[in-house]
């Protein structure tokens, strides 16, 4: 039986073929087989109610009967979207750290969960800057990508400011400064680094050091919340640089702590987990005793933290809770609306590497 088919369009005046007639390969087979326009079809695949529920409801059954499936890339250049969005992780302050440090797994893996759940592909990039680099606007002005997440300011804020000023649909992972252009998601490192210090003091430490190299602004922040809570107390804070590239962090710590004499240090704030667990290992090798002697906290509390020997003391970055929020905002810049950073406050994570 041939039937025509009335939609809330209009009505078509060609019928459909039999369904053996056409071999089904294009939005024009199949609307040839169900008597009804291209568009017409293209608009019952993508749900829209222009057309009545009866014809959308015929179309997609002749879709799966058929095995059709349409053509995404070319839905998407009509709408002018990618589906992806780039993830760019700069390394102008620290060029040797790798995307396998375990912090940033543990955001990506976040990230990946909630763009993949929105409905986005992802693209990866790790970007070495120098002084003329423009790595931040081959990303943004590729046209691959419907929105850029940024992991991490390094020494490049000015960078990111610049392109923010002109490409709107970009969030970034890092330290919020007031008046800034582009839409940061972070923790407040200030407190973090002040939070842990107070409690080294608390509980009797008086010989403090901060482990971390300063290039980055987030770690920056932590040593200055560091040396305010030790001002405040009348102590000062001995700083040691320590880079997080893995071939860079073990010798650097080892190098920093000396041959364990146990006299140096008695309270260590270190600017990441990854140091924070290098420190633990070279103190063990030199003899001294965690919390008796040395105490340690870290920074962020990844899912290692509490799995070290003994666990890790550390401040807590929200990350899961971060890369929603992210997601969450690139989304409404996507769709053209404006949006406010959003600054997460740390907390402590005591564990056994404290008193």
């Amino acid at each position: 039986m041939v039937e025509k088919l009335k939609v809330e369009e209009g009505v078509e005046t060609s019928a459909p073929l039999f369904t053996d007639e056409i071999e089904v390969r294009t939005l024009a087979d199949l609307a040839r087989l169900a008597g009804v326009s291209a568009g017409t079809v293209s608009r019952a695949l993508a749900g829209k109610s222009l057309v009545n529920v009866e014809t959308r409801e015929r179309i997609q059954a002749l879709a799966r009967k058929h095995g059709f499936r349409p053509n995404q890339m070319a839905s998407k250049l009509r709408s002018r979207r990618t589906g992806v969005i780039g993830v760019v992780i700069p390394l102008g302050h620290d060029r040797r750290q790798h995307i396998s440090d375990p912090f940033f797994l543990t955001l990506l893996g976040a990230l990946a969960d909630h763009l993949t759940e929105s409905g986005y592909d992802l693209m990866l990039s790790r970007a070495i800057p120098d002084e003329t680099s423009d790595w931040l606007e081959r990303m943004t002005g590729s046209g691959m990508t419907d929105g850029v997440i940024v992991i991490g300011q390094s020494d490049q804020f000015e960078v990111i400011e610049k392109v923010a000023a002109q490409y709107r649909p970009m969030v970034v992972w890092g330290h919020h400064r007031p008046g800034q252009t582009h839409c940061v998601v972070g923790t407040d490192n200030f407190l973090g680094g002040k939070l842990a210090t107070e409690r080294l003091i608390r509980t009797g430490a008086r010989r403090l050091a901060f482990l971390g190299a300063t290039g980055g602004i987030e770690i920056a922040k932590r040593f200055e919340g560091t040396v305010a809570a030790a001002k405040t107390a009348g102590l000062t804070v001995t700083h040691l640089p320590v880079h997080m590239a893995d071939e860079q962090v073990g010798h650097e710590v080892a190098a920093a702590l000396g041959n364990g004499s146990g006299t140096d240090f008695d309270g260590i704030v270190a600017g990441s987990d990854l140091i924070a667990m290098s420190a633990l290992r070279v103190l063990y090798e030199n003899g001294q005793r965690i919390p008796e002697e040395v105490q340690v906290i870290g920074f962020d509390d990844l899912p290692i933290a509490a799995q070290t020997f003994p666990p890790l003391s550390t401040v807590r970055q929200e990350i899961q809770d971060g890369a929603r929020i992210m997601v969450e905002k690139l989304k409404a810049r996507i769709a053209g609306q404006s949006t406010e950073s959003a600054v997460m406050p740390p907390s402590l994570v005591l564990r056994a590497s404290t008193r």
